[in-house]
């Protein structure tokens, strides 16, 4: 059903000068014992295609036992690691290579979830490496209190792919952080606290981003910033109310409706729920309010289409600015824009971003208008990290890299060509319950069945995923209960490495419905 191409094409197309190693190498011992073509398989099933060929030759792993890393990290390590590590059999990675990763035995991995959306333009990307050591020769660190250009190179370059008059830059080191500060700024420049997010969002770890967090098991029994208010998420799936013209994507829900052109009663029910919000559960002036174009961790969760745009006019009413929250969304990831709030059509008062941002060099940023920068200026912030020299040449080059590569483009063609092929297992397999997402933003949601729409339960989630990681892929889970799989791979991936999935995935589920 889903042929695989013998070769790399578009932008995935070899970038180094490395060994190369040739479909008729698969499998064979190259250079210092590394495995080019083997797969995560000792077996490949016989109805499963070959995983798509891979001219990078990784280096051979001589480093600590498995048993050594795993009693330093049960001894010395965040014991929380432990508990979120993703498999039943950890995966030892070793080396990557734009879409691909190899463990420590050199067994190779089709990555797609990038980790954790954070790997934007491919792992070790030859030009952001080549940008990292230029700039390590000359200048690790020294401040934005003196000036240096890697800075200011940077911030006009970020600031040229923003939309007047989002031209000012605050960086900063994580995506908790920079939310953080995007709260403190909205509650200076209006001079009112409440803020407003939807239900099943997450925005960070700290403890005041904890509050806007509405994830239980990312809270703790304390207090956390007081003030935040979840509001409905507008799912157009699992919410209450949707249809199959409510969502920005290439593929709908399975649900019907009787909506005219241009009206959505989705949209307008999930709109009520925010006026009777702001009835009921916040003063009449607010300072802001939380939204990602689509949610990440909430399981690549889209709303209707104007929703955003009545939101934002409701809020402003109200004395409040609005934030999207890019983290997840923005540099081209979901294709048809640079970032995602302008699929909406919307013009934000405050953007936050990291992950993509730095391709997992660890940076964020924060961009507003000067209006509110001024009224931020009454205290003095500072950021020791922020504006770094080395993760300025690392932004830097992602920029260029996403444009040089065509990556946005290409996340939207190989994403839509992945969600139409998704969308037809859904239509062939009872628990596929809905495919979601714009470019390489995606969510496959699971359920026991469609009639009811129940979440596909945590083992049974757990069997498909480890199933699937055997076969030679790597995805996210994610959702309030853990029912949807996450897929946000580097956005160099190509067709043949979907078609690959997508054998993968039907397998994994044939694989499930068997055991059944």
């Amino acid at each position: 059903m889903y042929k695989v191409a013998s070769h790399l094409s578009g932008c995935c197309a070899p970038l180094t000068g490395q060994v190369n190693c040739s479909t008729s190498l698969a499998r064979i011992h190259l250079g210092r014992g590394a495995v080019c073509q083997q797969s995560a398989f000792k077996y490949r099933p016989a109805d499963l295609p070959e995983m798509p060929p891979c001219n990078f030759t990784p280096g051979e792993y001589t480093g600590m036992s498995k048993e050594h890393i795993m009693a330093i990290r049960n001894k010395n390590i965040n014991p929380m690691t432990s508990k979120i590590t993703y498999y039943k059999k950890p995966v030892f990675i070793h080396q990557g290579h734009m879409q691909w990763l190899w463990d420590m035995d050199g067994r190779r991995y089709l990555d797609l979830f990038a980790g954790v959306a954070t790997v934007a333009v491919g792992h070790c990307h030859p030009k952001v490496t080549a940008a990292v050591e230029k700039q390590l020769k000359k200048l690790w660190h020294t401040t934005n209190i003196y000036v240096n250009a890697p800075l200011h190179e940077y911030c006009e370059k970020l600031a040229s792919h923003l939309p007047d008059p989002l031209k000012v830059i605050y960086l900063t080191n994580s995506g908790s952080e920079a939310n953080d500060l995007a709260m403190l700024m909205a509650r200076i420049h209006t001079g009112n606290y409440d803020i407003i997010t939807f239900r099943g969002s997450y925005h960070g770890g700290s403890q005041q981003t904890m509050g806007l967090t509405s994830q239980s098991s990312y809270k703790y029994p304390i207090a956390t910033s007081s003030g935040c208010t979840h509001t409905m998420c507008p799912d157009v799936f699992r919410g209450p109310w949707g249809g199959s013209h409510c969502r920005d994507s290439p593929v709908q829900t399975i649900r019907q409706c009787s909506c005219v052109q241009g009206q959505c009663m989705a949209n307008e029910h999930y709109i009520g729920q925010l006026k009777e919000t702001f009835a009921a559960s916040v003063p009449s002036r607010v300072a802001g309010f939380f939204g990602e174009p689509i949610q990440g961790m909430g399981g690549a969760v889209q709303y209707p289409k104007n929703y955003f745009k009545e939101a934002y006019k409701l809020v402003r009413e109200k004395g409040g600015v609005c934030i999207a929250d890019e983290v997840q969304t923005g540099f081209g990831r979901t294709g048809t824009h640079f970032w995602g709030f302008q699929g909406y059509g919307v013009l934000p008062d405050i953007v936050t971003m990291a992950k993509g941002i730095g391709n997992g060099f660890p940076m964020a940023a924060v961009v507003t208008t000067p209006e509110i920068a001024a009224s931020f200026a009454k205290a003095y912030h500072f950021n020791t990290f922020g504006g770094n020299s080395v993760a300025c040449a690392v932004g830097s080059a992602v920029l260029n890299a996403i444009r040089e590569d065509g990556l946005q483009q290409n996340c939207h063609h190989v994403g839509t060509y992945l969600m139409t092929e998704l969308a037809k297992l859904r239509d062939k397999h009872e628990i596929i319950g809905d495919v979601r997402g714009k470019g390489l933003q995606i969510g496959v949601e699971m359920v026991k069945d469609k009639a009811s729409r129940e979440p596909l339960g945590p083992e049974a989630m757990m069997e498909i995923f480890e199933d699937v990681k055997d076969m030679g892929v790597l995805i996210g889970k994610g959702g309030l209960y853990g029912q949807t799989f996450r897929i946000q791979p580097p956005m160099c991936i190509t067709t043949a490495d979907v078609d690959f999935f997508l054998a993968v995935f039907d397998k994994a589920i044939h694989n499930y419905m068997d055991r059944q």
